[in-house]
């Protein structure tokens, strides 16, 4: 029924005439195409933090602001814009967070998220220049944070412990800690750990010494690789 009515409402705002048969008509076409193309049950078990939501309300229009603004003075300076595809993955496991991220990660000015991958949970996100959106860590840490703020908004309890956070609406909750997570100055391949003296490269399942620096390779594993960096090394 809550579909039915938002759909008849902007039925009714498209004409732009509250009439009687604008307003049955609009809630006939709503009633058809909720039988006939319905949308995919998504199940949602999250709540509402008030102090989380306006937390994320209020970040997100900050952050449309200073982009359009450093969008604007970039354009102006006449600088050639270094682009790149960033993939980034979610520690979310669900397709509400996944395609709240995504929508929000997209109206920010510089920023358009092309493609994902509902499975993994991950998001390729296309940035305008690199620079300005402070570089492959800088992108990663934006799209994080931004997901962080959309679980802590909505996400339940279990579902904050899975993605490795503290039940909160806040950040100074903390993060739960993450055994998993290889120690600096190491890299993890599969299943190997590699440090950085002895870094070696992946290619079809084969594993080849390469002279690539350590940060090159842990960027190259993460899949983190700029578009622009492969052609500069060539």
């Amino acid at each position: 029924m809550g579909t039915l009515v938002w759909l008849t409402i902007a039925w009714v705002m498209l004409w732009g005439d509250l009439t009687t048969g604008n307003f049955v008509a609009g809630f006939l076409i709503a009633l058809f195409v909720t039988t006939i193309v319905p949308f995919p049950a998504t199940p949602f078990d999250g709540r509402f933090r008030p102090l989380g939501v306006m937390r994320l309300v209020a970040i997100f229009f900050w952050d449309i602001l200073r982009a359009s603004w450093f969008q604007a003075c970039f354009i102006l300076s006449g600088k050639r814009p270094h682009g790149a595809i960033i993939r980034v993955k979610l520690h979310s496991h669900s397709d509400v967070y996944l395609a709240m991220v995504a929508g929000m990660t997209g109206l920010v000015p510089g920023s358009v998220v092309v493609d994902t991958h509902r499975i993994s949970g991950t998001l390729y996100v296309h940035v305008f220049d690199t620079n300005l959106a402070g570089g492959i860590p800088g992108i990663h840490r934006t799209v994080l944070d931004q997901e962080e703020r959309v679980l802590r908004a909505f996400a339940s309890d279990e579902e904050l412990v899975d993605a490795g956070y503290v039940p909160g609406a806040m950040p100074s909750a903390g993060r739960l800690p993450t055994p998993y997570a290889p120690q600096t100055g190491e890299v993890r391949i599969r299943s190997a750990v590699v440090a950085p003296e002895e870094a070696q490269v992946m290619t079809d399942g084969i594993v080849t010494k390469s002279d690539a620096s350590f940060e090159a390779l842990a960027s190259r594993i993460a899949g983190n690789r700029l578009q622009g960096e492969v052609d500069e090394e060539e």
